[in-house]
């Protein structure tokens, strides 16, 4: 069981049979009344954030969030299909809500991990840095790099996204998934 003082940055618990994850916590002791802790604290299942105060007499009990890896194969409208890494003919389909903002970087074979609290998925985990080839690039201007420039490029999964300007067609670029931006060129083409 969690007391209220462990409930630190980046602990999982289970509140009214919900798993949470604290995003920020403060210690709160003022003269003449009882110490509380006050957090944000994160509902994994809906992703609502909240604050609470927490107080002396609470405790919770820790949040187990099984992680199984699987890949993504292909999506078709609002289903998104994954199959187990080890035996492609276990699919699971799931609905874009269930997916969240990582459905934009699911690219074919992509390696990601199920986020399960007891039987229910709660969330897909995808790496933090992704290899993409660009399908589309603009040709660039000769003398358009005053200010670093940059130009919109359209990758294999048909997101869109600024990248600098030597950036060509058939390059394969590393994109950060946390934050959506371009970070570096890994392979040029010939």
């Amino acid at each position: 069981m969690l007391s209220y003082t462990d409930l630190l940055k980046g602990v999982l618990f289970v509140m009214d049979s919900e798993p949470y994850e604290v995003l920020e916590s403060q210690f709160l002791r003022m003269q003449q009344r009882k110490p509380v802790m006050q957090a944000k604290i994160k509902n994994l299942i809906t992703g609502k954030i909240i604050p609470r105060s927490f107080h002396q007499n609470e405790s919770f009990r820790e949040a187990e969030i099984e992680k199984r890896p699987m890949k993504f194969i292909f999506s078709h409208r609002d289903d998104f299909t994954f199959a187990d890494p080890a035996d492609s003919s276990k699919r699971i389909a799931l609905k874009s809500e269930q997916i969240g903002d990582a459905a934009k970087f699911l690219k074919s074979n992509l390696e990601v991990n199920f986020k399960k609290f007891g039987e229910k998925i709660i969330g897909v985990g995808i790496p933090i840095k992704v290899d993409y080839a660009v399908k589309i690039a603009p040709p660039s201007d000769k003398g358009n790099t005053a200010q670093g420039g940059s130009k919109e490029i359209e990758l294999e999964n048909g997101l869109k996204i600024q990248a600098p300007l030597f950036i060509g067609e058939g390059d394969i670029v590393r994109l950060n998934t946390q934050t959506g931006t371009y970070v570096e060129r890994t392979e040029k083409t010939k």
